[in-house]
Formats: structure tokens, C-alpha cells, sequence
């Protein structure tokens, strides 16, 4: 009887140990990405780190895996330009159904990347038909506030690659009608188009401005 109430009474005192050097370097190691992604961050959205810590504010922790993941390190990874990895974001979040918070930070950070809100309302489009339409139509309800925030027209003007495709017939172009064509975007408001012999010599290329919604430069080679 008095071995148990001891028991149930006693004091359990725990005592704490300095890191070991082995965790101090996986510490730092985490921190490294995380202050990078910041930075980042920071280069995309004006107010970056401000806004990151906002979002964050109830689990630094998280922030520092997220954060360090997305921004720190796959941002970095040479394989895809920071606008395909954008609108890859962006799809995946659609799909995920996750439309509040992280659609809003990578259409923003999709934005500053060099995506249009006309390309950005076309990932939704394409995201619906494998993800369905209900997750797309909920996400589609913040792109109104957050392209007025970019200063973008609502609905969007078309993308530039629209723009030049739908310009191939342009008189100033009919001339490179049977050579190949490859479109490419180049800037939130241009796209170029490039027209290739079947060896894949370069015969011309067309500049497409979407401001003006017309073929602003033609250079033909030969």
C-alpha cells in the first residue's frame, strides 16, 4: 500500500541535454533553404517575408519545411523555367481542392513568374476536365480579386500566344504559311512565333503583343 501511493505521487523530473552537434547540423540545415525560399519569396511578392510570416504565424515550424521545400529548393532545381513550375503549382492545388491560402500565394507568385491571368484561367480550365469541375469552379471565384490586385482586367485579355496564333493569317505572314511553326511565350505581354524549314532551319520569326492585341514585329531571315 505505501509503494503505491508513493507511486501515484511522485515527482517526475526530467532533465535537459545540449543539442548534439548532430542535430545542430540538421538545424542548419533546415534553416539554409528556409532563409533561401524567404528570399525567394521575397523577389516574387512585394512584402514577401511579411506576408510568409503572417501565413505562418501559428506553426514557424511548418514555414520552415514548407517554405524551405517549395521556395528554397524545388524553385531552384534547373529542369523547369519558374513560369512551368508556376502553372504546375497551380494545377496541383486545384486538384488538391486546397483553393484559399496556397491558390492565393501562387497565382500571385505564378504572376511575378511571367504567367498571364489569361494563361492562369486557362490552367483552371485544364485542371477541371481531370480534377473536376466543382474544384475549379471554386477556385475560379478568387482569380476576380487577385488579377485586380495585379492590376489585370477581369476577364483577362488573351494570352500572347493567343494572341499570335490567332494572327498567323495576318497578310504580313501568309507568305511563311507552309513552314513549321513553334510559339513560344516570352513575357507576360509578348509571344514569338518561329518558322522552320522541315531540317529545322529558322526561316522567320513574328513578335505578338497582347496590349495591342497584333503582330508587332515580323523579321524574316531569307
Amino acid at each position: 500500500m505505501h509503494n503505491r501511493h508513493y507511486a501515484a505521487n511522485r515527482t517526475l523530473i526530467v532533465q535537459c541535454r545540449p543539442a548534439s552537434a548532430g542535430e545542430s547540423r540538421m538545424s542548419d540545415e533546415m534553416a539554409r533553404p528556409h532563409e533561401r525560399g524567404r528570399d525567394t519569396f521575397a523577389e516574387l511578392v512585394e512584402g514577401g517575408k511579411e506576408r510568409l510570416d503572417h501565413l505562418f504565424r501559428a506553426s514557424p515550424g511548418l514555414a520552415e519545411l514548407a517554405v524551405g521545400t517549395v521556395y528554397g529548393h524545388l524553385s531552384h532545381r534547373p529542369a523547369l523555367d519558374e513560369r512551368t513550375r508556376e502553372a504546375v503549382a497551380i494545377a496541383a492545388i486545384v486538384a488538391a481542392d486546397c483553393w484559399e491560402s496556397p491558390l492565393s500565394v501562387h497565382v500571385r507568385t505564378g504572376l511575378a513568374a511571367g504567367l498571364t491571368p489569361a494563361e492562369i484561367s486557362e490552367i483552371l480550365v485544364e485542371t477541371a476536365a481531370f480534377a473536376g469541375f466543382p474544384r475549379a469552379v471554386s477556385a475560379v471565384s478568387k482569380l476576380p480579386d487577385l488579377f485586380a490586385e495585379a492590376g489585370s482586367p477581369v476577364p483577362p485579355e488573351p494570352a500572347p500566344r493567343e494572341v499570335l496564333l490567332n494572327a498567323l493569317d495576318h497578310e504580313e505572314l501568309q507568305g511563311l504559311s507552309g513552314y513549321e511553326v513553334q510559339v513560344l511565350t516570352t513575357g507576360s505581354n509578348t509571344a514569338v512565333a518561329l518558322f522552320r524549314e522541315a531540317d529545322g532551319t529558322l526561316v522567320a520569326s513574328a513578335q505578338a503583343d497582347t496590349t495591342g492585341r497584333k503582330i508587332k514585329k515580323v523579321t524574316v531571315l531569307r
